[in-house]
Parts: C-alpha cells; structure tokens; sequence
C-alpha cells in the first residue's frame, strides 16, 4: 500500500493540470494488472508446451557438475595411455554389474559383441578397482593390486590410478542418473515442477512485455523529459536482464553447485538431490541474477530525471558499496560468502560504470548550456546573468554603465566624501524630526501619494532647497498646525525686528 501511495502521488504531482481522482487511479491500476496476469498466463502455456526441453536445460549444470567433478577423478590417458571420460566410466560400470555373474568365456562373448572394444578394458577395470577398495589401508591396497595375477601392465596402471587417494572415482551403478534426475517424492511433484519451470520461464521471455505494461501505468504522471528518459532505459533493462539471467546460469550456478556438492563430499554426506529443491533454487537464482544487473537501469533513470549526478555518487561511494552488498546478502538464495561476492561484485562494477557514465553525462549537459550561453551572448551582446549553481561568466569589457559612473564611488573620492558631509548652505539632513509637529500627535504620520497621483509643479529659481521625485500630503489639520506655527514664527520674527529698531541707539 505504501508503494501505490507513491505511485499515485507521483502521477499527481507531476500533471497537476490533469488530476484524477482515487478511483481512477484505481481503475488504471486494475487494468495494468490484468495485462500482467493475461500476458504472463500466455506466456506459461507456451512454455509448457516445451517443458521436456525446459526441464533438460534446467538439468545443465547438473550434469556439466558431474561431468567435471568425475572426470578430475579419472585415470589421465598420459598415465595410462588408455582414454576414458565419464560417460564410459558410467556405461563400464553398468557392464560389469552385468557381467559379473558370468563365466570368463561368456564374459568375453558379452565384450565381444560391444559397440566399443574398449569397454571390456574399462569393465574389467571397474570389476577390480571395487575390489581392491574394500581394503580400507591405503598401503595395503597398493600391496594387492600389485600382486594381481593375470593383469597386463596397462591394465595394472589404469587400476592403480583408480584406487590412489586422489582420485578413487563413484563406483556405484547409476550415481550419475541419481544425480541428473534427482528424486521426486511425491506423485504431484512432476507435474507441479513442470508449471513452476514454464511460468519462470514465462517470466522471462514476457520480461519485456510486463515492463511495458508497468511503464504505461506510470508513465502518464511523468513529465516529458522523464518519458524520453524511460523508453531507453527499458530497451537496456532487458538487455541487462538477460545478461544477468545467462551470467546465472553459466557462470555462477555451476559454480555454486560445484561448492556445495565438494563441501559434501568432504563431510561424507551423499549428494542426492531432490530436483523440487534444485529447480526451486536455480530458478530464483537465475532471476535475482537478472533484477540484480538492473542495478544501471534504475541508476541512469535517476541520474537522467535529476534525482541523482555524478558528484552525489562519488561522494557516496563507500555507502553504496555497503548497500550493494546488504542488498546481495539478503537476495541471494544461499547464506555462503561465494554467493554473495558473485553477485555483489558484478553490481558494484556496474555501479562504477554508472559513475562514470553519469560524469559524462554532466559533462555533456554542461558543454550545452555554455553552448547556449554563447550563442545568446553573441545573439544579444549582453551579458548573461548565471542561474544559481552555475557558474558566472564575465560580460565583455567593451560594455560601459553609465548609471554606475555615477552614483557608485570609491571611499577615497574626495568630491564624494564633500558632497555627503557638506556644512554649507543647502544641505539638506533627514534626522527624522519635523518641525513644529508634535511627534506623539497621531497626525504625524504622513500619506503617501501614489506616483500615478503626483502634480509636478513649477520650482522657485530662488529657492535652495531640493525637491523630491515625490511630494507628501500632509491631513488638513496637520497643515493648519504647520500654518499657525508658521504664522508665530513670522510675528515673533516681526516683534524682535521692532525691538531691535526701537532698541538701536540713535
């Protein structure tokens, strides 16, 4: 639920204009489910029709497994002169199973009519390394196979190549289709294994199908740079997909298998498999190998809508590498070390890649702008003001400005420092006193006369004060007071001039 709720308000959020209510949203998604589920379901039929070819490739590494760690076990034809593989091991070992009731001249009638002459060689090799092998000391062993009467001396080496401690090969019948065909114990489990095997496999070729599907219902709240950026990405999401799905299973399944099968027979445990588990096991091996190389995918995405540049990744590094193998060590079927650096490994170098595809990514974004920049700069001749986060470019030094000649000075102009603390006559203070106004008086507090409103009248040439680009109205009252103490001030002026005329001496 927390998941749609992010899906839904990142579709509202990003087409404010277009809004939907809940229930469509809703309703959107109940269609891209019901794709999902159509298209995979057809995908499962199809592949399980296929499902004895399915079931073969599923059992490859298997048998690679048991081809490998049987055939280090075999005699070297350098040795012996004599080639064996493990396919004639198995077929020998049947033969002598066989054979072994025989007389000697029925038996030589047996290998007479063989397909391989060789097999009568191989047969009668496999009916002496058993015996030698119930002799449990080593020294003892060697003792008794060297002493065997009616043994040619290749056949003599062959046989002692088989019971050295080294090597000492499976001599039970049917090991190897034991261990191909695994066990099944329960009647249901063949066919239900056979549906499992087809709807992965559905999963996979409908891969691209189903993320269409998801991209549609999330596409419509993106915004149109995020869509160019979406439809790329899921070309190379599926390319990756397979890459990580084949790297799975030729690579590193194998060698999985390989680990736990030598680390059980290390332990004396017999490896029979029940093939429920195993196909259980590689088939979610396979795809957590392929979600895991979607790693670039998701990065690129982010790193193309902005979420994400080059240098929050760069300094994030050591925090994405614990990531990396966190996630490793909780998606991998297996708790082993080898597991979890064969998956870790992989995305940490596609992570690296991402970093330095995203550096040349802002590289090209940041060639375009200057290349912007220029054009219009040489289009307009002006200078450019940077957005925030870029960096300034100086306009050209043939561009003067007037304005700045004249009201910006330095502090060591003089004329400057003169006409700011002048003492003279016309100077002009603002100390925030009027005259004659009582400041506690209420009618202080002048209007201001918007510009649209201003008269501009004609100035006295005999008048030294300057005037303002805006008058001041002052309320009718407050212009009486200013009046009246006008008016004393002029008959107090009058009565000291009287004064001073009476009061002059003659």
């Amino acid at each position: 639920m927390f998941l749609l709720t992010k899906v839904f308000n990142l579709r509202e959020k990003a087409n404010p204009e277009h809004e939907k209510p809940f229930l469509d949203h809703l309703d959107d998604l109940r269609i891209m489910v019901t794709r999902v589920i159509i298209t995979l379901a057809l995908a499962t039929v199809i592949c399980w029709a296929f499902s004895d070819s399915l079931m073969k490739i599923i059992r490859q590494p298997v048998a690679k497994l048991w081809d490998i760690s049987q055939g280090q076990l075999l005699p070297d034809v350098k040795e012996t002169g004599v080639k064996i593989d493990v396919d004639t091991w198995e077929r020998a070992k049947e033969i002598a199973d066989r054979a072994a009731p025989l007389t000697s001249g029925q038996r030589r009638l047996l290998f007479k009519h063989l397909d391989d002459p060789q097999l009568s060689f191989h047969s009668e090799c496999v009916i002496y390394y058993r015996t030698a092998m119930l002799i449990k000391d080593e020294q003892k062993r060697l003792a008794y196979v060297e002493k065997l009467p009616g043994m040619d001396d290749k056949m003599r080496k062959q046989v002692l190549e088989l019971v050295a401690e080294d090597k000492q090969p499976n001599a039970d019948t049917g090991a190897g289709d034991r261990m191909l065909y695994m066990q099944a114990l329960n009647p249901t489990e063949g066919f239900m294994l056979s549906l499992k095997l087809a709807f992965f496999s559905g999963l996979i070729i409908s891969f691209p199908m189903l993320l269409y599907f998801i991209m549609q219902f999330i596409l419509p709240g993106l915004k149109e740079k995020e869509k160019r950026a979406m439809w790329p990405a899921m070309a190379i999401g599926f390319g990756l997909f397979l890459i990580g799905v084949l790297f799975a299973y030729f690579v590193v399944l194998p060698k999985v298998l390989d680990f736990f099968y030598s680390y059980s027979n290390n332990l004396g445990v017999s490896n029979e498999w029940r093939i429920g588990h195993y196909i259980t096991f590689a088939t979610q091996f396979t795809l957590i190998f392929g979600l895991g190389f979607e790693l670039p995918v998701v990065v690129m995405t982010l790193v193309k809508i902005g979420l994400l540049n080059y240098q929050m990744m760069s300094n994030t590094r050591r925090y994405a590498i614990l990531a990396i193998f966190f996630t490793a060590a909780i998606i991998t079927p297996t708790p082993d070390t080898l597991t979890l650096c064969l998956l870790a490994v992989p995305m940490y170098v596609l992570y690296e890649i991402c970093i330095w595809l995203a550096y040349f990514h802002n590289k090209k974004e940041r060639e375009k702008e200057a290349a912007e920049e220029q054009e219009y700069r040489e289009k307009y001749g002006a200078a450019i003001v940077p957005a925030a986060g870029l960096e300034a470019h100086p306009a050209d030094d043939s561009y003067h400005d007037p304005f700045e000649d004249e009201y910006v000075h330095d502090e060591d102009d003089d004329h400057w420092s003169d006409d700011v603390h002048a003492d003279g006559e016309g100077e002009e203070c603002d100390d925030g006193e009027i005259i004659g106004v009582d400041s506690n008086d209420d009618s202080f507090y002048p209007t201001l006369t918007p510009v649209s409103e201003i008269t501009y009248g004609e100035t006295d040439e005999s008048c030294n004060e300057i005037d303002d680009d805006h008058d001041i109205d002052f309320p009718d009252d407050h212009e009486e007071k200013t009046e009246s103490s006008s008016t004393e001030e002029n008959s107090a002026d009058s009565d000291d001039s009287d004064d001073d005329k009476t009061n002059k001496p003659t």
